[in-house]
């Protein structure tokens, strides 16, 4: 954070506001956007705080908890601790999708759909962009997934299947991307953990299948691979989640480019 010098104008100014911690949120949000603050930083302690925006302590409390949640600020304790900018979290986005689809507010198909549609942008980039280092990092998860399949261990198989997709979206060097499937896959592990596993066979031919079209660069074929074990894993997913909510939901056929 910027050192504020004798007759340099103060980083935040007095507000007043019923909701006062949102506005506290709000100017902490725009010196993070105009680079005034930047991660790493520590902001000035509570009362200090508290003094240059003329607001209540716990004003201050609430609106740094706000920004905890959000993931912009990390609070920690201690003699070194204290409110500090950090980089952002795709955490807080997976925990919204999975509410949302556990109370009903999107669907499985929702999900799925959108799924199929971000992943065909993301293997044609992928395709076009990724460096060997990328393929190989690819084809290293596909020979240990083999293996793991082999094992039978759930936990194992769907940390192979975060870090292949993962892997995959980093090939993109498209930093929105890499969030977004992060997220997306993320909310789908936490269904997978619920119920019958994805059969072992179908997925290692199928990566084996996608992974031959990655390396030959030829985007109409991985996107259909793709596309194809996304059907098939929303089908599986709809028979056994139904069998537990007895509510089958049905995907609306995306179509692949």
């Amino acid at each position: 954070m910027e050192e504020s010098g004798a007759a340099a104008s103060p980083l935040f100014e007095p507000i007043q506001s019923r909701r006062a911690f949102e506005v506290v949120c709000e100017q902490i949000r725009q010196l993070v956007a105009t680079g005034k603050l930047k991660q790493g930083d520590k902001l000035p302690p509570e009362r200090q705080l508290a003094e240059q925006l003329a607001v209540s302590r716990l004003t201050i409390r609430e609106a740094l908890r706000s920004l905890e949640n959000a993931g912009l600020v990390v609070l920690l304790r201690g003699p070194r601790g204290g409110a500090f900018i950090q980089n952002g979290s795709d955490d807080k986005m997976t925990e919204v999708m999975q509410d949302m689809l556990d109370l009903g507010t999107i669907s499985l198909a929702d999900l799925t759909e959108a799924r199929i549609f971000i992943l065909d942008s993301v293997v044609r980039l992928a395709c076009e962009r990724a460096t060997e280092e990328d393929l190989e990092l690819i084809a290293e998860n596909v020979r240990s997934n083999e293996i793991a399949l082999a094992s039978g261990s759930r936990e194992v198989r769907l940390e192979h299947a975060t870090e292949f997709y993962t892997r995959l979206a980093a090939a993109t060097k498209n930093k929105v991307m890499m969030l977004v499937v992060r997220s997306l896959t993320d909310t789908i592990k936490a269904i997978l953990q619920r119920i019958e596993i994805y059969p072992a066979q179908d997925l290692a031919v199928s990566r084996r299948q996608f992974l031959q079209a990655l390396r030959a660069r030829d985007p109409e074929q991985a996107a259909k691979e793709m596309h194809v074990h996304l059907q098939k894993l929303h089908e599986h997913v709809v028979k056994h989640a139904a069998a537990q909510k007895k509510s089958p939901d049905l995907i609306p056929q995306a179509p692949h480019r």
